[in-house]
């Protein structure tokens, strides 16, 4: 098992989007939802079955096989997988890529944390300074490779290691692209810097993986802007289109019709977080009814 553990530290980037075709639905080939995969990847199916209990009991809501074989990624692979935290599909994605593959951890920027507040006090952003070690560490301590010897990266967005550049098969953002975008300014835009870095470290080709909390695009666009951790797909698609690339497919396969928000509703209603009901036990069960968002499953190839 090699690991690289590489330097975080924000670069500066004030490139803004340019957000033609708002309002605008993506346009791309339509996939069946839940796509067999028992029977077609065994291999995959033994490491889900291999996962612990926590992990299993979030498989119904976030259909982690479905959403593996919809973005293609194989054995042998290339992954960076962006706001990977405490490895929920790291853990998956380590011993899945195998001794040939590579997983790279991909965090926000330090300057981004900073914008939290609360929790992001002094103490948490000077933690951030050591975050590509320690996340490294970690998986490698609690073994999330199970047993295999695949290389592990780490780094944060505006510090990537550019000998990376061109190496990636698939650059993976599940439910990490409204904090790109709630905090942008006219002086930085972390969305644009995400963005940019996800294309360099693609391969001509390679696949952009979106899975997003979706927004009704009815809904107010102000509301939408990520605070509330909904984004509508027309704005979603428009941004990632302008930092070069091409939509190819779209499927439902972490769809919740159930969840259907509105202009006062937040993501962190539901589950897991259920932010608004843990003092109120009828509350909390209607939206453990719900289940968890209605999310957005997005393929684009890097042009």
């Amino acid at each position: 098992m090699r690991i690289q553990t590489l330097s975080v530290s924000a670069i500066a980037m004030s490139l803004l989007v340019a957000c033609a075709g708002l309002g605008q639905t993506p346009q791309a080939v339509s996939v069946p939802v839940r796509a067999a995969v028992v029977d077609s990847n065994p291999e995959l199916t033994r490491i889900l079955a291999a996962q612990d209990d926590a992990n299993k009991a979030r498989f119904n809501d976030r259909n982690p096989a479905e959403t593996i074989e919809f973005f293609g990624i194989r054995p042998g692979m290339t992954v960076a997988e962006v706001l990977p935290g405490a490895g929920w599909y790291s853990k998956i994605l380590m011993p899945y890529l195998g001794n040939d593959g590579t997983l790279i951890g991909v965090d926000y920027s330090i300057d981004m944390w900073s914008k939290f507040g609360g929790f992001a006090d002094a103490a948490y952003l000077e933690s951030k300074k050591t975050w590509a070690q320690t996340w490294t560490a970690k998986a490698v301590e609690e073994d999330w490779q199970a047993g295999t010897s695949g290389n592990i990266h780490a780094f944060a967005f505006g510090s990537r290691d550019q000998s990376l550049d061109g190496t990636v098969d698939v650059a993976l953002f599940v439910r990490a692209m409204h904090h790109l975008n709630r905090f942008n300014t006219a002086e930085k835009n972390y969305m644009t810097e995400a963005l940019a870095d996800a294309h360099a470290l693609l391969k001509p080709g390679g696949t952009l993986a979106i899975v997003q909390h979706r927004a009704p695009e009815g809904n107010d666009d102000a509301w939408a802007n990520g605070d509330n951790g909904y984004v509508k797909p027309s704005a979603l698609v428009a941004w990632i289109e302008a930092a070069g690339f091409e939509l190819v497919a779209e499927s439902e396969i972490n769809a919740n019709p159930k969840d259907v928000p509105t202009n006062e509703d937040f993501v962190w209603r539901l589950p897991p977080t259920l932010g608004t009901s843990r003092e109120d036990a009828d509350l909390r069960a209607q939206m453990l009814a719900i289940g968890e968002t209605d999310r957005m499953t997005l393929k684009f190839r890097k042009s």
